[in-house]
């Protein structure tokens, strides 16, 4: 199994998908090899054999290796193009990155690689060099079946497919679609469209993804099977007693501050109920490309004194911002999935999700509307905040729908494709 990252370190909701995967699969009879650029040491690795890119060797004389060298030119065209960064953070990976050009076009094409495993500026190289350690490995290992996980790894993926003959599934949890809208980055979509082309199988998250990949990519429909995400239960009842500061009632956003995620609806929501209501605190939780766009937006809106920027949360303080929340709000524009209205109902939180998202395919017990229906979303919080009783039952009834959304169901999916693939 090729990913990108693995808990505790993680960038948002791929991790995480992938470690209770991996749970679940290791509960029906699954060994599960999981790659990532970098590992830290510090992996959970009860479900999983870690295995760390940047300590394997790549024999720079195998046939393999040129084939897919040949990519890291390409790439270097859209290296530029950082997902998930907002422009400061960009600039400082810049600079950061000039200093180190040099030593790194040495390197990438040496015998061993150091992957930074983040969202850099040298992206496009990395996901290129992984597809040469996708070969290797496939020829070091013994293994049944390559499962890769997301545009990042599907070179990995393929060059794995080339060198052991052995089936290939490929995980779709976002499309370039989702993250850009229209505006697609054409470097990352040929890589998804390869990737889905050489699978054996797409799993895509929800219905709305696999009606994309078949749509978008011109996939053919017999090949992709829909696997909802599902989430981990977890009994936190010190989280549960915290505490507000605060008099006021408390709706959040938590997300990446990006197109996808519809940030700008959450704020004009706002100002729509500050205008009939003051006891109310807005918190917007992440970071983004259009971070500073937002800040200056509440400026103008003159809502500053009810709304917070935390910047982005993991962990520990993801599950306190939710125990201290008595709304969350999914605006999303275009979710695959969103497995961050489960963890807010799993934190006995009422949850409003656009209709735009795979996870109001799988939920009853949840207020869904149109991403851009501001008044409509206004409407949803107003009740739930003012009406004890519908608040109530959301979070009664939320908190035992979320709880029967297991990954060992999902799993159980999945495993039935491998089974299919490996007969």
């Amino acid at each position: 199994m090729f990913g990108w990252e693995f808990p505790p370190h993680i960038s948002g909701g791929l991790g995480t998908a992938c470690y209770g995967m991996t749970k679940g699969l290791l509960k029906q009879g699954a060994e599960v090899l999981f790659v990532v650029p970098k590992a830290y040491g510090d992996e959970d690795q009860r479900a999983v054999r870690i295995v760390n890119a940047s300590d394997v060797s790549v024999n720079i004389q195998d046939s393999e290796f040129f084939q897919f060298a040949k990519n890291l030119t390409y790439m270097e065209i859209g290296s530029n193009l950082i997902p998930y960064l907002d422009p400061e953070e960009f600039k400082k990976i810049t600079r950061e990155t000039k200093l180190q050009k040099e030593l790194r076009k040495k390197s990438v094409f040496a015998k061993k690689f150091e992957f930074s495993g983040k969202y850099g500026e040298n992206l496009m190289e990395e996901v290129s060099r992984y597809a040469l350690v996708g070969g290797a490995i496939a020829e070091e290992y013994d293994f049944d079946l390559i499962h890769a996980h997301d545009w990042l790894t599907y070179y990995a993926g393929i060059a794995a497919k080339k060198v052991s003959g052995k089936p290939l599934v490929v995980h779709i949890h976002a499309t370039e679609f989702d993250r850009t809208g229209e505006n697609v980055n054409t470097f990352v979509y040929e890589i998804e469209k390869a990737g889905m082309m050489a699978a054996d199988r797409v799993i895509a998250v929800s219905n709305l993804t696999r009606n994309v990949v078949i749509e978008k990519y011109g996939i053919d429909p017999n090949k992709v099977v829909t696997v909802h995400n599902a989430i981990e239960p977890v009994d936190k009842p010190e989280v549960l007693n915290i505490k507000k500061a605060v008099k006021e009632k408390i709706v959040t956003f938590l997300g990446r501050i990006t197109f996808q995620k519809g940030p700008e609806y959450f704020i004009e929501t706002a100002y729509k109920i500050l205008q009939k209501d003051r006891n109310v605190r807005f918190v917007m939780a992440g970071s983004g490309d259009m971070l500073n766009r937002m800040i200056r937006r509440v400026a103008q809106l003159k809502i500053a004194d009810r709304f917070h920027f935390t910047g982005f949360l993991r962990g520990e303080a993801v599950d306190q911002m939710f125990a201290l929340s008595d709304v969350f709000v999914m605006p999303s524009v275009s979710e695959p999935f969103g497995l961050v209205p489960l963890e807010a109902m799993r934190t006995n939180v009422p949850v409003i999700v656009s209709k735009q998202s795979g996870v109001a395919e799988v939920l009853k017990h949840a207020i869904k509307v149109d991403f851009w229906d501001v008044e409509g979303t206004a409407d949803a919080i107003w009740g739930l905040l003012h009406y004890k009783s519908l608040s109530q039952m959301f979070i009664k009834y939320g908190r035992e729908e979320v709880d029967s959304l297991k990954w060992d169901s999902a799993a159980v999916h999945i495993m039935n494709v491998y089974r299919e693939m490996v007969s």
